[in-house]
């Protein structure tokens, strides 16, 4: 019997009599070709004047300064900074009950888990803007259209962060729980003490991916009913952009967004790989 060497030729064809690594070379170079076509195509149909126009017009992008900062970047911070905050206290929660060995806990998690994480969050932004009102007669959520919103974020963020939290903890050997429990601790000092503290090191990557989700889901918060000082980015950009007809205000609006979700998908690589070279 006979090996065919690993770089031998194919026996015909356009490739015939080339090795291996040049007819990857040239499959590389004709993606290349074909990508730099495809952009010199576009580029050269496209209306550059009335791009610049409608979508980076300075003189239209310079009326937002300070106030999308000031007022629109400062309120999709906060509004995500609360609702992150209520669904990690939330999801810590749903999470230990989860794992519970009582079942009403875990019948109660499971289905809190099950219907949030289903419903699309417009329409928990819609409860908490109308349901609870007619819920609760006379009730105010505390905190004005940042409680709001933050209730809204946090509801939906329990969710996930339970089902985050709970791998976490799970994902803990379980022989550190018997470890400290032959030591004499008890359960609850243990989860305290032993299994959350390297639960969260594990979680705190997609914990960061979450924050990225709830700083694009604040643009919901518009449909609050929100005065002009609790604008965030997304409705502070289309207010101006209807009221100059204009497009530069939502561009300038995403890079304002780009400003926080950026930094916090780099931390979120960064962690990631940290934590895989640590497992080696």
């Amino acid at each position: 019997m006979t090996v065919e060497p690993v770089d031998a030729p194919p026996s015909g064809g356009l490739f015939a009599g080339m090795s291996r690594r040049r007819r990857r070379r040239l499959s590389l170079g004709a993606q290349y070709t074909l990508f730099v076509a495809v952009v010199a195509v576009v580029a050269l149909l496209a209306d550059w004047p009335t791009l610049r126009l409608n979508f980076a017009n300075w003189g239209v992008a310079k009326q937002l300064f300070p106030d999308i900062i000031t007022v629109g970047l400062r309120n999709t911070a906060v509004y995500t900074a609360v609702g992150f905050g209520l669904g990690l206290a939330g999801g810590l929660v749903v999470a230990l009950m989860r794992l519970s060995s009582a079942p009403p806990y875990r019948w109660l998690a499971t289905a809190y888990i099950e219907v949030f994480r289903g419903l699309p969050l417009l329409l928990i932004f819609i409860f908490v803007a109308v349901g609870v009102p007619l819920a609760f007669p006379g009730a105010t959520i505390p905190g004005g259209a940042v409680g709001q919103a933050g209730l809204a974020l946090g509801l939906a963020a329990t969710a996930y962060i339970a089902e985050t939290i709970r791998a976490g903890i799970q994902a803990v050997p379980r022989g550190q729980l018997e470890a400290a429990r032959s030591l004499g601790m008890s359960q609850g000092r243990a989860m305290r003490t032993i299994i959350l503290p390297q639960a969260f090191r594990i979680v705190i990557p997609p914990l960061t991916n979450q924050v990225v989700l709830l700083c694009k889901d604040s643009s919901l918060v518009l449909f609050l009913g929100i005065t002009l000082e609790q604008r965030e980015l997304t409705k502070f950009g289309r207010d101006l952009a209807g009221q100059e007809g204009n497009t530069t205000p939502i561009i300038v609006a995403g890079i304002c967004y780009l400003i926080i979700t950026i930094p916090l998908s780099l931390l979120a690589r960064r962690l990631e790989a940290r934590q895989r070279r640590g497992q080696r």
